[in-house]
């Protein structure tokens, strides 16, 4: 039997009466999601199918409880079957910020989500998260020479090359492992964020670990999928500072210290995202993918380049930038 066919057995199951189902969204997991309408005039759900042997189910909902107690927006889970990996939970809509964000809308788009990370993070406290610990960000940036340098771009870093990957990497870690420790979302960008009432109705956080206090700021505002001005970011970030030290977080006094982890985190989470872009595509074949990698790449380069102590990254960079144009995205 398909997993469709037991999803769609155990949805009867649970529910009765007639059932639509149909794709919701996509993933870069192994996660699927159905919208099941039912007979009359009851509202739409959502069915998430997340094979047991490949993804957590119980990890979603225990993340799904401290966030509710946060008191930010999570699907309500109805009904649940952790052996089967079949989730069924409230419906928060199909407009994702990504689809709602322009020029008008920004502003009050980004000042719901900053508002709700915030109440994320004032509720963290230790031990009920996992630790995004040293090997776990130094994983992540290890996808960067493994799967977009050797695999996407087909090159073999020369020695000197590997000396300052290595070099970059621990001033990073350094930097990563000395801010502040919260919640962390670890995807808290315009694709899992939904237009809702309230808003944001918060996705795809079942990867929710206890980190950097940063690392959530800069997925929302170094996002992969759509760009800001500059200025207009750094004016997102001094309001997310001002916010968050009202609250009693604990950030740095001074913005500038501020702004600088927030970038070196960015550095961390783009290396990563580079790697895991590449992986999609060649791995799982998941080629959209790829027309976001520019985007990062750009955040990457300059946030390389402002900082003396990653500058031989930048200089990287720049090498791998010839290879890159000359090999192309084929596989």
């Amino acid at each position: 039997m398909d997993r469709v066919e037991q999803l769609r057995r155990w949805l009867s199951a649970t529910l009765g009466g007639e059932l639509r189902i149909a794709p919701a969204s996509d993933d870069a997991s192994f996660r699927r999601y159905f919208r099941i309408r039912r007979e009359g005039a009851q509202p739409s759900l959502i069915a998430m199918d997340a094979p047991p042997e490949k993804e957590s189910c119980a990890q979603f909902v225990r993340v799904a409880g401290l966030f509710a107690e946060a008191g930010v927006h999570v699907p309500a889970i109805h009904a649940q079957d952790l052996a089967q990996g079949f989730l069924l939970l409230s419906d928060l809509g199909d407009t994702t910020y990504l689809n709602a964000l322009d020029a008008s809308s920004a502003g009050s788009l980004y000042g719901h989500a900053l508002d709700a990370l915030i109440r994320i993070q004032v509720a963290s406290r230790p031990g009920a998260l996992p630790e995004y610990d040293r090997d776990l960000l130094e994983r992540e940036m290890r996808l960067f020479p493994d799967w977009y340098v050797a695999r996407q771009l087909r090159r073999e870093l020369a020695p000197a090359h590997g000396e300052s990957l290595e070099t970059a990497f621990s001033v990073l870690l350094a930097n990563n492992l000395a801010q502040p420790r919260v919640f962390v979302h670890r995807d808290y960008h315009s694709r899992n964020l939904m237009v809702s009432e309230p808003s944001p109705g918060i996705l795809d956080f079942q990867d929710a670990v206890y980190g950097p206090i940063t690392y959530d700021l800069v997925s929302l505002l170094r996002d992969a999928y759509v760009a800001w001005e500059e200025d207009r970011v750094i004016d997102w970030t001094v309001r997310y500072w001002e916010k968050a030290r009202n609250a009693g977080l604990p950030v740095a006094g001074d913005f500038a210290a501020f702004y600088r982890d927030f970038e070196w985190m960015g550095v961390q989470r783009q290396l990563k995202v580079l790697g895991i872009f590449a992986r999609l595509s060649i791995r799982d074949g998941k080629n959209g993918y790829l027309k976001d990698q520019p985007r990062v790449m750009g955040y990457l380069r300059r946030a390389c380049e402002r900082y003396r102590e990653l500058t031989p990254l930048a200089r990287l960079l720049d090498e791998l930038d010839t290879t890159e144009k000359r090999v192309g995205y084929s596989f």
